[in-house]
């Protein structure tokens, strides 16, 4: 499955988020709506093997572009923030999940996307 979104990292939420909410809180709302609209009946398994596909920033030149396209993104966000975002999207207990296999890479789309394969033995 081949998520059209771009991937967003779970906020660290306080209880002041519920009547002053935060841009990055917002942010990550809109993210999960957008993964749950696109999931809809799609069953997400409890073994998943997950690829983050981060948009570069578009003050970066054609080269440096072209040099990372598809390489690993060693910079932050953290990828078990990128896994904690998509996993609260999409499982209503996440603690069912008991093998992941994740990367996040650099993509050159301007959105960016996520790829989730459920794995079977």
């Amino acid at each position: 499955m081949i998520l059209d979104v771009t991937p967003h990292t779970k906020p660290r939420m306080t209880v002041a988020d519920r009547w002053k909410r935060r841009k990055c809180v917002l942010s990550y709302f809109d993210f999960r709506d957008k993964v749950r609209e696109q999931i809809k009946d799609e069953e997400i398994g409890d073994r998943l093997d997950i690829t983050f596909l981060v948009p570069m920033p578009k003050s970066w030149s054609k080269k440096k572009r072209l040099l990372l396209n598809g390489k690993p993104k060693q910079s932050r966000a953290d990828l078990d923030n990128y896994i904690k975002g998509l996993l609260d999207a999409t499982h209503e207990e996440d603690a069912t999940v008991w093998d992941i296999t994740a990367r996040k890479l650099w993509t050159d789309s301007a959105t960016g996307s996520i790829i989730i394969l459920n794995k079977v033995d």
